[in-house]
């Protein structure tokens, strides 16, 4: 079981993401998960603490984000997010073990569902979380939104941006079947193509570096390979009967939602409206599209979105 850190160098020019990391250990085999910590409610301007979970001053009267990525990207996706909710809130960026900051391992096989959802849980459980609005998106959504139905007291409200629950027995769009193959394929995972090829907006060349940093070898793309394969589908992937109850627990969900989806997303679009459907509460709220945004709609309307998220909080407290 082979874990790998990204040499800290490797961040040195990452543009507009100032914040200093913490970490908390999540694994038994002392795999750590990096994240910051802003916002009025944290303390500070950065991380809570330089290891381990700081003193983050808040109490359950405070709100917290909570920002979950996914594929293959890391914190840095929410850097024009932070500010708004910061605004408004503790805001909590974690990476996901295999992503950004966070230990990584160098095994395809080592990587599961069930790694993800209790490094996720453990996280969450070590920070002491509570009144959270879960922010989420891809694989973010697919495991907070698993995570936020079996513990429902930790959780406020959910925002899940481009993501879903899947059943386990559903067809994928031949986009992502592409992807998936693309992914397989390839000798050296281009983590720049797949970040721009995605996003409507044209980044600048530090902004895609800054997706490669935490890849400081092929090895250490590991888990960023082996999360298109596990996404719970017809005949493939893993986590099916977690992601089929938790469908079942937010069927009767009663907390407020707001679905966000980008427009010109032709991989997560047809999941939008399943997804308002099965919780009761999104459709309370606005039924809107982010006009003009792919697939990483953090990048393409990241503003726009995060004042849309602290609008939605101040209606529903």
């Amino acid at each position: 079981m082979a874990l790998t850190q990204t040499p800290e160098e490797r961040f040195a020019d990452v543009p507009d993401y100032p914040y200093e990391p913490a970490y908390v250990e999540v694994g038994d085999d002392g795999a750590r998960m990096a994240y910051v910590d802003v916002g009025h409610e944290s303390g500070g301007d950065g991380a809570a603490a330089d290891e381990g979970v700081g003193d983050s001053g808040t109490d359950d009267s405070g709100e917290t984000f909570l920002c979950l990525h996914g594929e293959p990207t890391w914190g840095f996706l929410y850097r024009k997010m932070i500010p708004t909710l910061a605004e408004a809130g503790r805001v909590v960026v974690p990476d996901f073990l295999g992503f950004g900051r966070s230990d990584k391992y160098t095994e395809r096989d080592e990587y599961s569902f069930e790694t993800h959802y209790e490094a996720l849980a453990a996280f969450v459980e070590a920070l002491e979380l509570t009144n959270v609005t879960l922010v989420c998106q891809d694989w973010g959504g697919i495991l907070g939104l698993t995570y936020a139905a079996d513990e429902p007291d930790r959780f406020a409200r959910l925002v899940p941006m481009n993501t879903g629950v899947p059943s386990g027995d559903q067809e994928m769009p031949e986009e992502w079947e592409q992807f998936r193959e693309f992914v397989e394929g390839v000798e050296e995972l281009p983590i720049r193509m797949l970040i721009q090829n995605t996003t409507a907006t044209d980044l600048a060349d530090a902004e895609l570096a800054a997706y490669e940093a935490p890849f400081h070898t092929e090895a250490a793309k590991a888990g960023a390979r082996e999360w298109p394969d596990m996404v719970p589908r017809e005949d493939g992937g893993d986590g099916a009967e977690m992601t089929r109850a938790a469908a079942e627990r937010l069927g009767e969900w009663t907390k407020p939602a707001l679905v966000l989806f980008a427009d010109s997303d032709p991989i997560t679009r047809p999941n939008r409206d399943p997804l308002r459907e099965l919780i009761p509460t999104a459709s309370e709220q606005p039924d809107t599209w982010v006009e003009g945004a792919m697939h990483f709609l953090q990048e393409d309307a990241g503003e726009d979105i995060a004042e849309g998220i602290v609008a939605f909080v101040e209606r529903t407290r």
